[in-house]
């Protein structure tokens, strides 16, 4: 067995680490005083072996019965590794031995709360509160466990203290900004972040959080005004590029945006997101082959994002190859099977290429799915006329004015059918529903039906709702 003492300095974790895995190898026993093994575990805990920092911990422990800190450091390491009442033990030793640490009852606290035991978890980080150096952090935690609770009105209060102990807290800014998303209070955290930017204005985070909210309320411009601060404070904040990019989409300034999208891969490796988004934005200009290119570079990063895949059936379609473009769309709708804009492109192909049944069936489920999409039911409807199935077509169009009783276009079809079917008083009767709704739009009754133009009766009606 070696001597009782350190070799080399004692601050150099590698050395003490290097000495930990001698001892091992040779099956032997070396004494570490506290600070070597403090070093020792922190370096696995850092490599995420949690295995091997448990063992070390085991050999401290053995070594240093009386350090509370080894109780501290197993009760984190059986945290981690799911090991939760062995944890709180590990922690009840730790209290007897030092019950005025702090990040005993924080950490507590933390388990507590994912077990859902959240009164004791409460208790345990205000007593957390009475030796604390740094009490942002608990209140940030606590603000944790109330969002756990699904009770972001209170998180929210308790992140504004954490910032007001310390404006520096990136985390509390953050989710700040998540719970009024939430509470769907845009305004509000508005006016926060422009509080806190007129205490703090070099917060890149603080502008990036504001114009985060402006861009959820549509105003592009401000969000982009306030993207540019963020960037200009750290010129590496790829999010900010990103973000400017989506709002910049938003206002369809599409080459700007690819412009800026591209600007993130000089900050952090090209993501499938990235690469998807610019590809939307080719689709818009319609340079279709270099969308169809950047889809395909989404999904070689990222096989399962399936508007990458659903991108490329949208370029394959725009250029009338309707058969490609289905194969694309239902790799889409294999990774998301309930999403009605897929099934609705499926529809429109199988349309194209004369599936009837399939289309049907897959109008059918886009309206199932999505039962305010009024253009859906237009198109659904417009396939069941176009087979001669009259009947399903006005109960289609009755199921959908039942749906968007506001749908000023469903009431102008259901004229359209009822008077193919020979029922003129019940199509004049749903011609001045249509008419109420929206007397503007009662010209896509002639577009669908041109000769209802020279319909004196029709002229009649649509005379007294025009201004």
């Amino acid at each position: 067995m070696e001597d009782d003492f350190e070799y080399g300095p004692a601050e150099d974790p590698k050395f003490s680490v290097a000495r930990y895995e001698e001892m091992i190898r040779n099956k032997d026993q070396y004494f570490f005083d506290t600070q070597a093994f403090e070093g020792i575990i922190d370096y696995y805990m850092d490599k995420n072996d949690p295995i091997k920092a448990l063992q070390v911990v085991d050999y401290a422990v053995s070594q240093h019965p009386f350090a509370a800190i080894f109780y501290l450091k197993q009760a984190q390491l059986f945290a981690v590794t799911n090991q939760f009442s062995r944890a709180l033990e590990s922690l009840d030793k730790a209290e007897t031995l030092e019950p005025s640490e702090g990040d005993i009852y924080l950490i507590k606290g933390g388990i507590l709360g994912n077990l859902e035991r959240y009164d004791e978890a409460f208790q345990s980080f205000k007593k957390a509160l009475d030796f604390a150096e740094n009490p942002d952090e608990i209140y940030l935690q606590i603000a944790l466990l109330y969002q756990n609770k699904g009770d972001y009105e209170k998180a929210a209060q308790y992140l504004k203290r954490s910032l007001e102990l310390n404006m520096e807290n990136q985390d509390a800014l953050y989710e700040l900004a998540f719970c009024y998303d939430v509470l769907d209070k845009q305004e509000e955290s508005i006016t926060f972040y422009k509080q806190y930017i007129d205490n703090d204005p070099y917060s890149y985070a603080g502008w990036y959080n504001l114009g985060n909210a402006y861009h959820k309320l549509g105003r592009y411009e401000e969000a982009i005004d306030a993207y540019d601060y963020a960037i200009l404070i750290k010129d590496n904040f790829a999010s900010a590029y990103f973000n400017k990019g989506n709002a910049l989409v938003n206002l369809e300034k599409y080459s700007d945006a690819i412009e800026v999208y591209k600007q993130t891969f000089e900050y952090e490796p090209p993501g499938a997101e990235t690469y998807c988004a610019i590809g939307e934005c080719y689709e818009k200009l319609e340079q279709m082959d270099e969308a169809r290119s950047y889809y395909k570079k989404a999904v070689k990063i990222d096989a399962n994002l399936a508007d990458a895949w659903f991108g490329i059936g949208v370029t394959l379609d725009y250029e009338e190859r309707y058969f490609e473009s289905l194969h694309f769309y239902k790799k889409a709708l294999d990774i998301e099977s309930d999403n009605p804009d897929y099934w609705f492109a499926i529809a429109d192909a199988r349309y194209k290429l004369k599936q009837w049944d399939e289309a049907e069936a897959a109008y059918e489920k886009v309206v199932e799915l999505n039962p305010i999409d009024q253009e859906a039911w237009l198109d659904y409807s417009s396939i069941l006329y176009e087979r001669n199935k009259l009947d399903r077509a006005i109960e289609t169009i009755a199921e959908a004015i039942k749906n968007n009783p506001d749908g000023a276009e469903l009431y102008y079809r259901m004229v359209a059918y009822l008077i193919a079917a020979g029922k003129y008083s019940e199509a004049l009767n749903y011609l001045e529903l249509g008419l109420a709704t929206d007397p503007i739009k009662h010209t896509v009754l002639f577009e669908y039906l041109p000769q209802l133009r020279n319909n004196t009766a029709i002229a009649e009606v649509i005379k007294r709702y025009m201004p």
